[in-house]
């Protein structure tokens, strides 16, 4: 009796396709969560931003609206609508709250009040001004107001001369009305000095600086607070010191006036308020060795 032939089995090679069709499913559900996390529903952002349209109103902190905003929360306008719709009026009513600045930031008013400043200086400083014993520029600290050596000092003198205090008197009288910060600057030439009071040019363009703080605020009653005074000797000419005309005009005591102190005191707690942010950990400081000094300014 003959036996059944078996036939041999047929290997499957294709189970791999199971497993693909697994990741391609996968793959294809995931890409369709993130599309649908990516988009936003403009119902509920419409009604988000029709929500918070009218709390500001009844809070009172912007006019009533006039545009056509549907205040039914069944069909809200798409957020982009109302966007669109709002944005001029928007504009309008915050520029009628702070309008644009012109030029540098808080400085519009200043350079304003400035400007004021300089015109009744040179009104009461006419006479001096035009015997060029007083002159008035404007620097990027502020109004400087330029008092030379030839009508306010003696030569190798910190003692205001005494034909010239009634002109020191009008500028005195002036900004003692206003808040601004006043800084004191005494120049010289480069003519080297060795005195009985004064050893070199530092010495005198400091103290002709102190003479004056020292002025305003025992004379005229300035607060202390808003002065501060500086010697630079020879080394911030506004003229070549070759020329004894050039020489002339660097030997003067500049009166710098700056902001008011409030302006003063937002930008201490600015610098203030960056520094803390960027300083490094304490422990972290590096030592005050000889590799690393400590600067020191000699025009204090």
């Amino acid at each position: 009796m003959s036996r059944r032939q078996r036939h041999p089995e047929h290997a499957n090679h294709e189970r791999w396709l199971v497993s693909y069709a697994d990741f391609i499913t996968l793959l294809f559900a995931f890409f369709v969560v993130l599309y649908s996390s990516s988009q936003v529903d403009q119902r509920k952002v419409g009604k988000l931003a029709m929500a918070i349209q009218v709390a500001f109103q009844e809070l009172g902190v912007f006019p009533a609206s006039t545009s056509a905003v549907p205040m039914s929360g069944a069909e809200p306008m798409p957020f982009n609508t109302v966007q669109a719709i709002e944005n001029v009026e928007k504009t309008a009513s915050l520029g009628q709250i702070a309008p644009n600045a012109k030029g540098a930031l808080g400085s519009g008013s200043a350079d304003g009040n400035l400007t004021d400043l300089r015109r009744e200086l040179e009104k009461q400083l006419a006479p001096e001004i035009k015997r060029q014993e007083l002159a008035l520029r404007v620097h990027g600290d502020g109004l400087v107001i330029s008092l030379r050596e030839v009508g306010f000092f003696d030569s190798g003198s910190a003692q205001v001369k005494a034909a010239s205090q009634p002109a020191f008197e009008r500028i005195a009288r002036i900004l003692l009305e206003r808040e601004y910060r006043v800084r004191i600057e005494g120049h010289t030439d480069n003519v080297p000095i060795h005195t009985a009071h004064f050893a070199s040019n530092w010495e005198l363009s400091t103290g002709r600086a102190t003479e004056l703080v020292r002025l305003l605020i025992v004379k005229y009653g300035f607060d202390p607070a808003r002065l501060s005074a500086a010697g630079y000797a020879e080394y911030h000419p506004i003229a070549e010191n070759d020329t004894a005309g050039g020489r002339q005009l660097n030997r003067r005591v500049d009166v710098v006036v700056l902001g008011t102190q409030a302006e003063a005191a937002a930008g201490h707690r600015a610098a203030k308020t960056e520094k803390d942010s960027t300083s490094p950990n304490p422990a972290e400081k590096a030592p005050r060795t000889p590799e690393n000094p400590v600067a020191l300014n000699p025009s204090i």
